[in-house]
Parts: C-alpha cells; sequence; structure tokens
C-alpha cells in the first residue's frame, strides 16, 4: 500500500515515519509512503502557494495552480493510479467503514489544507474523496493525515503481527466496543481478574467477551446497537 502525502510542512512526517508499527511495515515493504512539498510547484520566487480570497474574508486560500500542478506531477510518478483525497472538515466523517474502504485502494494521495483551506475549484477540477477527522477544526490536514495513514495499514495484510489483532477491535468484524482486556497482575489494589477468564474454556470465554462488547456498547455509544 502507497500513500503519497501533498502537504505545506513535509517535516511534520519525519518522526511519525520513524516509529511503531510504521516504520515497521514500511521497513518490511509492506507500506510505502512519500513525501511531497507543494511549494515545489509554486512558480514564484516566494514559493507562494496562497492568497486572499475574493469577496474579501480573513486569512489566505491555497491557489489552484501549485496545488493541480503537483497532485498531477505526483499521480504521473508511478503507473499504479491514487485516489486522492483531501483532508478537509466538510467531507465525509472518519470512521471504521471508511476506513476498510481506503484500504481497498492500493495508493492514496492526501492532501492536506492549511490557512482558511483550498479554493473551491481544487475541488471541483480534481474531485477528491473528502474525509474529515471529526466535528473540529485543526490546524492543518497533516495529523488527520497521519490518522488516515494509522488507521488503513492496520488492514494491510502482513501488518499486524497477529492478523486477527483488527478483527476484534472496537468497529471491528462485529461494529462492537472491544470488550475489556487483563493482563498481569491477577489482583491489583482490590481489583480483580473476571474468574471467567482464568477458567481455561475457550468456548465460555468467547461468550462473555461477545455479551461485555454488547454491554459496553449499549452502555457507551448506544448510537452503535443499530
Amino acid at each position: 500500500m502507497r500513500f503519497d502525502v501533498l502537504t505545506l510542512f513535509p517535516e511534520l512526517f519525519h518522526s511519525y515515519l520513524q516509529q511503531s508499527l510504521l516504520k515497521l511495515a514500511i521497513d518490511n515493504q509492506r507500506v510505502d509512503v512519500q513525501l511531497w512539498n507543494i511549494r515545489d510547484w509554486a512558480t514564484d520566487k516566494h514559493k507562494s502557494v496562497d492568497d486572499t480570497p475574493y469577496g474579501g474574508g480573513p486569512g489566505m486560500l491555497i491557489a489552484c495552480p501549485p496545488v493541480y500542478d503537483c497532485v498531477e506531477a505526483v499521480q504521473a510518478a508511478v503507473e499504479t493510479p491514487g485516489q486522492l483525497v483531501m483532508l478537509t472538515p466538510q467531507g465525509r466523517k472518519l470512521d471504521q467503514s471508511l476506513v476498510q474502504e481506503l484500504a481497498t485502494f492500493p495508493r492514496l494521495l492526501l492532501l492536506c489544507g492549511r490557512y482558511e483551506g483550498f479554493d473551491e475549484r481544487i475541488n471541483l477540477g480534481l474531485k477528491p474523496l473528502e474525509v474529515s477527522a471529526g466535528d473540529f477544526i485543526c490546524n492543518g490536514g497533516e495529523v488527520p493525515a497521519m490518522m488516515v495513514i494509522d488507521t488503513v495499514i492496520r488492514l494491510v495484510p502482513g501488518v499486524l503481527g497477529d492478523e486477527t489483532s483488527s478483527k476484534y477491535d472496537s468497529f471491528g468484524e462485529s461494529g462492537l466496543l472491544e470488550y475489556p482486556q487483563y493482563t498481569r497482575p491477577r489482583e491489583f489494589r482490590g481489583m480483580s481478574v473476571p474468574e471467567i477468564l482464568l477458567s481455561g474454556n475457550h468456548g465460555e470465554i468467547a461468550k462473555w467477551r461477545h455479551q461485555q462488547s454488547l454491554e459496553r456498547t449499549q452502555r457507551k455509544r448506544g448510537d452503535l446497537m443499530q
């Protein structure tokens, strides 16, 4: 799976790409992440990528020319076409269903906004899939892009050490929140591990876990019970 990140601040990703599961996935060639600086396609001596909005208003907008040129150049960088994803609060909210959809693409181009957003013609002409990290505003699209990468790579075959891990995650195949889990010590500050988990009866443990998932989902996220 390949991710092409189109951003004004590629340096924000340098440490992120060197950590934990993502680094292992990159080292094992399960995942490829390439960073592209939109400013490289600016044509003036100041490398300007933004301008004031027509009609007035606060802030600056990312202009069309450098974004179009960047997207078209990155698309042409390899033979496999990529699905363009624009990170924007106006997009479809990122949930596990959307993550599963994104994981079906062999390549994603993640377009990160800044300032007051994009010139509308970027959306109209390039027709990206708009994705929102949630009902809040970030300083830019870089952190939401990291969220997309972090969630999608878990569904890439060979990335997780145990291929069943994603199946039992919250919002996994069942659509429920994950059941409570415990590790050693058996007793801690007056709190004990449920006896069923110590029984060795895997059938009963599975039933208990499913019931716990149901109860936890009903209590914490009743909306998901639909």
